[in-house]
C-alpha cells in the first residue's frame, strides 16, 4: 500500500488552490462541495472563478505563487500548466509538513484526489495511485451504475440510529446482525427513497422488536488454490459476514485480505517450527466458537470436500446440533492444471482423471495396478514427500518411465513454479519443489508447452 486512503473533513478549513484554468476549476468544484474555504492563487482565472468570488464562495489572489500563500492552509493543490510552479508548491508544502496534491504528477505529490462515487454520507473513493486514472474513472462509472441513489439516505438513517443500537445490543455480534437486517431491508430502503419518514420509523421499530438469532453456525468455505480471484462470490460473501474465521496454511494471504477486518482470525495450520493443530482440537474450536452464538467460517484451501477433511469437521458439528453449510471451492487439481496449461482430460490422451492422496504408505493400500493404467491422468495431493514411493509403485506396476510428469508449486499464485520431466525422474524432481505442490502424471502433461498461458 503506497498510498494510505484517508477521508478528510475540510469544512471551514482553508485550502490553497494554485491555478485558475479548467483543471483547477474541476478541483475547486470538489473542494466547494466538501465545504472548504478555497483560496485560489493564479495569474488568470476562468469565468467560473469570478462567479464563485461574487457569490462569496472563493477568495482569489491574482498573483504568482509565493510561499506565504500557504499560511493558515490545511491542504495545497497545484493545478497549473507549469511543472516548475507545481513543483515549487509541492516543495514548500512539504517543508511545512502540509499535504499537497499535484495534478497529473503523483510522483511529486504527497496526496492524491481519487475518483469519487458520492452517495453522501456514503462515499467510495477509487485510486490507481496515479498510474491509471482512466481505469479508476471506468471503475467509478461501473460502481455508479450499480449503486442506487437512495443509499445515502439509508446511511444517514443508520447514523441517527447508532446511539440506540449501541444501548440496545450489548454484544458487537448482535449489533452487526441488526445492521445487516436493516441494510438488507428492501422495503425500508424504498420507504426512505420516497421520503416517507413515518413509515420508515414504523419499519425500523419492527426491526428492534424482532429477536436476533443467538444460535451460532459454521460455514465451511473452500478458498480455492491460491489466486484470490478464484474465490467464489458466495465464499466472499460468507467470509465478509463472519465473526470468526478459522483457517489453515493453504489459504493464501490474498484471500485472507478479503476477510472482514474486525473478524477474529484463528490459525490452525502448520508453520515452520510448529506442528499442525490436531483435527480433534480444530473440531473443538469450531464447536466452542459456534456455541457462543458466533457466525464461524472454516476457511480451507482448495475444496473442503476433496482431501480437506471437511466431512470430519461437519460430523462433529452435526453430532452437537450446530447448524452448518458448505460453500465449495475450486480444488487444487482444477486450478493448478489450468494455470499450468495442463488439461486434466483430452480425448486423444486421457478419458478419465483420478485424484489421489499422496499420504501413501509402503504397504500398498492404493490400487496401484489401476493407477498405472494408460489413458488417464493422475493428480496426487500432498505427495511431495512420497514422490519416490509413487515413482517406484507406478513403475513396478507397468507405467512407462517416460510418462510425462509435472510438479506445480504454489499453483495459481504469483509464486507459481512448474517443474516438469518424466516418471523415471519424479523422485529427483520432488527435491527441486517445495510444499505445497501438486503432482500431475499423464500424457496430457506434454501439452503444457503449447497451452501454457500463466
Amino acid at each position: 500500500m503506497n498510498w494510505f486512503p484517508l477521508f478528510c473533513d475540510l469544512r471551514h478549513k482553508t485550502v490553497l488552490l494554485v491555478g485558475g484554468g479548467a483543471v483547477a476549476e474541476r478541483k475547486a468544484r470538489l473542494l466547494l462541495k466538501a465545504g472548504a474555504d478555497v483560496r485560489v492563487c493564479a495569474t488568470h482565472f476562468s469565468s467560473p472563478f469570478y462567479e464563485w468570488q461574487q457569490a462569496g464562495k472563493v477568495t482569489l489572489r491574482e498573483a504568482r505563487f509565493s510561499p506565504e500563500h500557504l499560511d493558515g492552509c490545511w491542504l495545497a493543490i497545484a493545478a497549473t500548466d507549469s511543472h516548475e510552479v507545481n513543483q515549487q508548491v509541492s516543495d514548500y508544502a512539504s517543508a511545512r509538513q502540509m499535504f499537497c496534491n499535484v495534478v497529473d504528477a503523483p510522483a511529486r505529490a504527497s496526496a492524491i484526489m481519487p475518483s469519487v462515487v458520492d452517495r453522501s454520507p456514503l462515499m467510495i473513493a477509487i485510486s490507481s495511485a496515479g498510474d491509471a486514472p482512466v481505469m479508476a474513472r471506468l471503475l467509478r462509472e461501473k460502481i455508479e451504475a450499480l449503486l442506487p441513489q437512495h443509499l445515502g439516505k439509508v446511511a444517514a438513517w443508520a447514523g441517527a440510529l447508532r446511539p440506540r443500537v449501541k444501548s440496545t445490543f450489548n454484544e458487537a455480534g448482535q449489533r452487526r446482525r441488526f445492521w445487516e437486517k436493516l441494510f438488507h431491508h428492501d422495503r425500508l430502503a424504498q420507504t426512505l427513497a420516497n421520503r416517507d419518514d413515518k413509515q420508515a420509523e414504523k419499519l425500523t421499530e419492527a426491526l428492534f422488536n424482532e429477536p436476533l438469532a443467538q444460535q451460532g453456525e459454521v460455514v465451511l468455505v473452500g478458498a480455492g488454490p491460491g489466486d484470490a480471484g478464484l474465490l467464489t462470490l458466495k465464499g466472499l460473501q460468507q467470509i465478509q459476514q463472519a465473526d470468526v474465521v478459522v483457517y489453515d496454511r493453504l489459504v493464501s494471504e490474498e484471500v485472507l485480505e478479503l476477510v472482514r477486518r474486525d473478524a477474529e482470525r484463528i490459525f490452525v495450520g502448520k508453520r515452520a517450527g510448529y506442528h499442525c493443530v490436531p483435527q480433534e482440537e480444530i473440531n473443538q474450536i469450531l464447536l466452542e466458537q459456534a456455541g457462543q452464538g458466533k457466525r464461524v467460517v472454516r476457511l480451507k484451501g482448495g475444496d473442503p470436500f476433496i482431501f480437506g477433511r471437511g466431512a470430519e469437521e461437519l460430523e462433529a458439528l452435526s453430532g452437537s446440533g450446530i447448524p452448518f453449510s458448505v460453500v465449495p471451492g475450486i480444488t487444487a487439481a482444477s486450478g493448478c492444471s489450468a494455470y499450468s496449461g495442463i488439461p486434466l482430460t483430452h480425448r486423444d490422451y486421457a478419458q478419465s482423471v483420478r485424484l489421489v492422496t499422496g499420504h501413501v504408505q509402503k504397504n500398498g493400500e492404493l490400487d496401484w495396478q489401476n493407477l498405472a493404467a494408460e489413458r488417464q491422468t493422475l493428480v496426487f495431493y500432498m505427495g511431495l514427500t512420497q514422490a519416490a514411493e509413487i515413482q517406484r509403485q507406478l513403475l513396478a506396476h507397468g507405467m512407462s518411465g517416460g510418462m510425462p510428469v509435472a510438479l506445480v508449486e504454489n499453483g495459481t499464485s504469483t509464486r507459481q513454479r512448474v517443474v516438469a520431466g518424466q516418471l523415471s525422474e519424479l523422485a529427483e524432481l520432488a527435491t527441486q519443489a517445495q510444499s505445497p505442490s501438486l503432482i500431475i502424471i499423464g500424457r496430457v502433461v506434454a501439452l503444457r508447452e503449447p497451452l501454457r498461458w500463466f
